[in-house]
């Protein structure tokens, strides 16, 4: 069987003692695997994720876009699901939450419009919690102003942004990650795993791989 284990952290917890809390930046339009695929990985192993939308509420619903690499010279897009919120962005309290997940796609090229959600966004970096962004959620860091010094990897588009704001830009394969301090940043879907286990590792969350019960040796 498989057991999951996270470590203490120094800020305040959601939920069982050993979970996080985690806020989750979403939009219309954002990529269909980033935002299903992190919030269902990150609720399977025992954290509470809130996924947000400036201007919706919880239970309404974004509607996201899946982009492929079929061998154009950028990604194709096509509709995807709808991806229900499960809280209110009006009702987020940055302090109260530890870490942050921001999904890719379309949805960062107006989010980053929303002084609130940048001001949430500082937040973390301001208390060193965890960040997570992938693909064009870069958009968002640059715009919070939050990059300047930092490794940051983002779908190859956005690089001139990222290095416009200060900050190193990872040209890394599709399928990898880095890790600049409390910060896990990824190219694009391709990077699930890498980008994920990265992140369990800053948040503390280990994954364990045990011998199933009544199996002799």
């Amino acid at each position: 069987m498989k057991g999951i284990a996270a470590a203490r952290h120094p800020w305040p917890m959601g939920g069982h003692e050993m979970s996080k809390k985690i806020l989750m930046l979403v939009g219309d339009f954002a990529e269909d695997y980033e935002v299903m695929v992190p919030f269902q990985a990150l609720l399977a192993v025992g954290h509470t994720v809130h996924a947000v939308c400036p201007g919706k509420k919880a239970g309404e619903k974004i509607r996201t876009a899946i982009h492929d690499f079929e061998g154009d010279q950028t990604y194709s897009e096509k509709r995807g699901h709808d991806f229900a919120l499960n809280a209110s962005f009006d009702e987020v309290t940055p302090e109260t939450y530890d870490a942050l997940v921001i999904a890719g796609g379309r949805a960062p090229e107006y989010l980053r419009l929303n002084e609130k959600l940048l001001g949430v966004v500082r937040h973390f970096f301001k208390e060193d919690k965890p960040v997570a962004a992938i693909c064009h959620g870069a958009q968002i860091l640059t715009a919070a102003g939050v990059v300047k010094g930092r490794k940051v990897s983002a779908y190859p588009a956005v690089g001139p942004e990222v290095k416009l704001a200060g900050g190193e830009y990872a040209n890394i394969a599709i399928d990898e990650a880095v890790v600049d301090g409390n910060l896990v940043t990824a190219p694009a879907w391709p990077a699930h795993p890498a980008w994920l286990a990265k992140f369990f590792e800053v948040l503390g969350t280990r994954v364990v791989h045990e011998e199933p019960a009544g199996v002799g040796h």
